[in-house]
């Protein structure tokens, strides 16, 4: 827009003529602005400042990103998020298969003295730790025929665990367990020779199963018997 100077006013011109390039100036960044703002979609909503008529004027077509305070600020991890990820992380590595009885491996599993030995025998001192095998569910615990006291456990994989010759029960019948609780300890009851576990694994129609492949496929070697 044409800016006209009074003659009269020659004397301060340097002064007057600075402000209205000034003036010029303002009026071409306003109708940058508003042309920008024009071709804008109209049913957006715009709030005119200071730095989006600059920013208009310079780079019509370039969006403007804003940052809000809260990113700007150091970012940390809550202590409640930070707790269930651990717990998950010690769940994923807790071990999944745990040996039943700190004691030796004594006898396997097969025909023993004329009649079936069906599962296998951990010698241990007398009242020491009965640990269940895996994860799994009590479907039974107390006096078994031959046992003296027993306690079936449904495990991770769908078979069935048996503890035999206990002298305490630790559990009780729905009772939930993780590999690795501690279930009973060992005792003499039963036909029994001496304190130890007796372990078995039931798997299908319920028919016994050598729990030393078993176990083995689980990543837990025991190697061989005793006997």
């Amino acid at each position: 827009m044409p800016v006209t100077v009074p003659l009269s006013l020659r004397r301060g011109a340097g002064r007057y003529r600075t402000a209205a390039t000034r003036a010029v100036a303002v009026t071409a960044v306003v109708g940058a602005s508003l042309t920008a703002l024009a071709a804008a979609d109209p049913h957006e909503a715009h709030t005119l400042t200071g730095n989006s008529v600059a920013n208009a004027a310079t780079e019509t077509d370039i969006p403007v990103a804003f940052t809000p305070r809260e990113a700007q600020m150091p970012q940390v991890v809550p202590q409640q998020v930070l707790d269930f990820l651990n717990g998950l992380r010690a769940e994923q590595n807790r071990p999944k298969t745990v040996r039943p009885s700190d004691g030796p491996l004594s006898s396997g599993f097969g025909m023993r003295w004329g009649a079936m030995h069906a599962g296998i025998d951990f010698a241990g001192m007398f009242g020491s730790p009965i640990r269940s095998v895996t994860d799994g569910t009590v479907i039974e615990a107390g006096p078994a025929s031959g046992f003296g006291l027993w306690v079936r456990v449904l495990q991770d994989d769908g078979t069935i665990g048996v503890y035999g010759h206990m002298q305490d029960i630790l559990v009780q019948v729905g009772q939930q367990l993780k590999a690795g609780d501690v279930l009973a300890t060992v005792g003499n009851r039963g036909y029994s020779t001496g304190p130890h576990l007796h372990y078995e694994v039931h798997a299908g129609e319920g028919a016994a199963i050598d729990p030393l492949p078993w176990l083995a496929g689980r990543g837990m070697n025991l190697g061989p018997a005793a006997d």
